[in-house]
């Protein structure tokens, strides 16, 4: 059994945030990490960030998701329409690179130039009981998102008020007491892939406003 980590490892508390960031990337063989507070807020994140640069008016995905995620939709604005398509691990947002890996977590998964969302929540595969992550490759992309999941602050200002321009961000962090437990959990290799959950054919609900 390998030591496990405690938050008393680490001066600075933030570090635990980058060390789990570190320790997924090695794990998906992505080039970059950033860990969200939940797999939705990492899906609004990119869905934000890709409308920034491109357009994105309508979006197309499976019907059998968690409600959260046409809500997503309405929050921001975006058409979309719903598929009747089931999958396993992971599926697509058609028309973007954005991935929902919300039931995916394997060695060597990351797909080269997308942005593929984890979920840490229960009944997933690195199940922590809250969080998630952005998978990407994109310098530029990692360079924006990671400021917006944290309210636009720089991460290198210490302490914060020493930053005196933030671009606009969400209070959507992973604590760091998370991440220690997701760094003991991946570095012990207590991963399972063989969650099963059924959803619901969300095609019959109505979201109102």
């Amino acid at each position: 059994m390998i030591n496990e980590k405690s938050i008393k490892d680490f001066k600075n508390p933030f570090d635990a945030i980058s060390k789990f960031e570190e320790l997924l990337a090695d794990y998906t063989g992505a080039q970059y990490v950033i860990t969200t507070d939940c797999c939705t807020h990492a899906i609004e994140l990119c869905l934000r960030y890709e409308r920034s640069i491109e357009y994105i008016d309508h979006v197309e995905f499976t019907a059998y998701t968690y409600l959260s995620v046409p809500m997503t939709m309405h929050k921001l604005g975006i058409n979309y329409e719903l598929l009747d398509e089931q999958w396993v691990g992971e599926y697509q947002f058609l028309g973007t690179r954005i991935w929902d890996s919300a039931r995916r977590l394997e060695r060597d998964m990351y797909k080269k130039s997308q942005l593929q969302c984890l979920s840490f929540g229960r009944t997933k595969p690195l199940e922590i009981g809250r969080g998630g992550a952005i998978l990407l490759d994109d310098k530029e992309a990692y360079k924006n998102l990671i400021r917006m999941r944290y309210d636009g602050r720089d991460l290198g200002y210490i302490p914060w008020e020493n930053q005196k321009t933030f671009s606009l961000g969400f209070h959507y962090m992973m604590r760091p007491e998370e991440c220690i437990v997701g760094i003991n959990k991946l570095t012990n290799n207590e991963i399972d892939n063989n969650y099963t959950h059924k959803y619901p054919d969300l095609k019959g609900i109505k979201i109102v406003s």
